[in-house]
């Protein structure tokens, strides 16, 4: 199958333990980075036979991706990738904010030595994504810069609570990257030189500013990709 158009390539999951997580990341990944877009059909028994599972855990996947807002499944219907709810990306955000903010203020009081240099390994990284063009590694370290931050500052459980409701805004952060990767990368360089300086007010001051950009992004976004969005906003 064409990975261009969307489709699932074989031989992707390669372990029998944990094959409903391997599924769940594949197909989360997808979503994402628009391989598989808004709108797109899919099923149990394509992507079961596809990737050499059983039906149970592709099943166990889809329920997770539902949950998260990645697809809308329908008995006796075809189940589809979702559409983009600018509702969602807004509520998102905001959740995201009020968390993140929190967070960072015990950042600033908790990070060691240690964890700032994890920090600056994973910046590290990101500057090497955005030299090479690389999006979704990119979007993924996003995610684990964000995700460190909070395990590292003993609140790991606040951004479980943040990725059951980041699905949509996950999916316009990737199509930002295609414009914005540098402002991304520079926004957490500053972040956390803050971090690193012990700065509580500044650090608050770059993740409330990091977290709003995609609010400027969005009209730019949504004008380019209209057939990506629900109409119901």
């Amino acid at each position: 199958m064409d990975r261009n158009r969307g489709q699932l390539s074989p031989g992707l999951i390669e372990r029998p333990s944990s094959v409903t997580d391997q599924v769940f990341e594949e197909l989360y990944h997808r979503v994402v980075s628009l391989e598989m877009p808004p709108g797109a059909k899919t099923s149990e028994t394509e992507v079961a036979t596809v990737l050499g599972v059983s039906r149970q855990p592709v099943r166990d996947a889809f329920y997770r991706l539902s949950k998260a807002g990645f697809l809308v499944i329908r008995p006796q219907r075809a189940t589809t990738v979702s559409k983009i709810s600018e509702t969602a990306v807004r509520q998102a955000r905001f959740i995201r904010t009020a968390l993140e903010v929190e967070t960072t203020r015990v950042a600033c009081q908790q990070l060691t030595d240690d964890d700032l240099g994890a920090l600056e390994d994973i910046l590290a990284q990101q500057d090497r994504a955005v030299l090479q063009g690389d999006k979704m590694g990119f979007h993924d370290l996003d995610d684990l810069f964000h995700r460190q931050i909070c395990e590292r500052a003993g609140v790991g459980y606040v951004w479980r609570l943040i990725q059951e409701h980041k699905a949509h805004m996950d999916r316009v952060r990737f199509l930002s990257l295609s414009f914005a990767s540098q402002r991304a990368y520079d926004d957490h360089r500053h972040l956390f030189e803050a971090l690193k300086n012990r700065n509580g007010e500044e650090a608050v001051e770059q993740m409330r500013r990091h977290l709003s950009t995609i609010l400027e992004h969005f009209p730019r976004i949504r004008a380019e990709n209209t057939e990506y969005f629900d109409d119901e906003d």
